[in-house]
């Protein structure tokens, strides 16, 4: 028994089936009718069974040919399903985006991306993981992650980076600090206040430290936190200065902190969209990555590229 059968035979079968007929059925397909009963002859042939039973007045679908077109129906809806699916993959409605992310980028640069691209992608799957940089390139070499989004001190030659943004460093204080009200810092005169850090692992305490080192100055680390919320806590308390890039600053609102732009050197981060570059990226993310770039949220101290 040959089971080598196209779709298009079994869509042809089923048309006979649910129109009760040869004739009928080439009407709905604008088809000749011989065209059919050569193609349903050819897979009762293949089947080694009837199909339908034919007589002078009507046409009867056999037990064997009722099974089968159960059979075929769900063959054929299955591939109909498919097929709509591969439409959406090509046209990037359908898919799946895993974004890997700093915290601070899921909290601020992602949430507008993502509501602008729902709304034109909504039966794409979006996953966000958000991860320390180190942790948020690993996700991309390991493949867990199609892209993300971090800031890049020294550009990793195994990646594809695209910069979207700068943000520049600043000195935040309590809004009543002598220096609250000046238009820049240097960053000797920040290593004068008591300092509040951030973790060693932190991508905003690795640009302080090297800023700091620039201007030859040694702050007086009283308090650290990998927490940019606690940092801001701290100060508004009273503990101390910290520095902060100007795209978290609207994640500290509540603090109430005044910020000032750091000088000397003036320092800033490059924000990118990182990927792996053998990677080839299907539809949905390309436009994900077209919808991140497209969208500029209000933040201090940021440029977009």
């Amino acid at each position: 028994m040959g089971m080598d059968l196209t779709v298009q035979q079994l869509r042809l079968v089923l048309a006979v089936h649910d129109t009760g007929g040869f004739t009928p059925a080439a009407e709905q397909l604008h088809l000749a009718q011989s065209s059919i009963s050569r193609a349903v002859r050819d897979v009762e042939r293949r089947l080694g069974i009837t199909l339908f039973q034919r007589t002078t007045r009507h046409l009867v679908t056999t037990p064997e040919g009722a099974e089968f077109c159960l059979v075929a129906r769900r063959v054929v809806d299955s591939f109909d399903s498919g097929i709509n699916h591969f439409r959406g993959f090509l046209a990037g409605t359908r898919g799946r985006v895993r974004v890997a992310a700093l915290p601070s980028m899921a909290a601020v640069l992602l949430p507008s991306a993502v509501s602008a691209y729902h709304s034109e992608h909504p039966d794409v799957e979006l996953s966000i993981e958000d991860g320390m940089s180190d942790e948020v390139l690993a996700k991309i070499r390991a493949g867990t992650a199609d892209l993300g989004v971090t800031v890049v001190a020294d550009e990793p030659p195994d990646l594809a980076v695209h910069p979207i943004a700068t943000d520049r460093m600043c000195a935040v204080f309590p809004p009543e600090h002598r220096f609250a009200s000046r238009e820049s810092l240097t960053w000797a005169e920040l290593a004068t206040e008591p300092h509040i850090a951030f973790a060693s692992n932190s991508s905003i305490r690795q640009h302080a430290d090297r800023a700091f080192t620039a201007a030859r100055a040694h702050p007086d680390v009283v308090l650290e936190s990998g927490n940019i919320t606690a940092v801001a806590g701290l100060v508004a308390a009273g503990l101390g200065a910290a520095a902060m890039p100007g795209m978290v600053l609207p994640l500290v609102a509540f603090a109430a902190l005044a910020h000032v732009p750091l000088a000397a050197p003036e320092t800033h981060r490059r924000i990118a969209v990182i990927r792996a570059p053998d990677h080839p990226l299907p539809p949905a993310t390309r436009a994900f990555i077209a919808a991140l770039t497209q969208t500029r949220p209000n933040t201090p101290e940021t440029t977009w590229a």
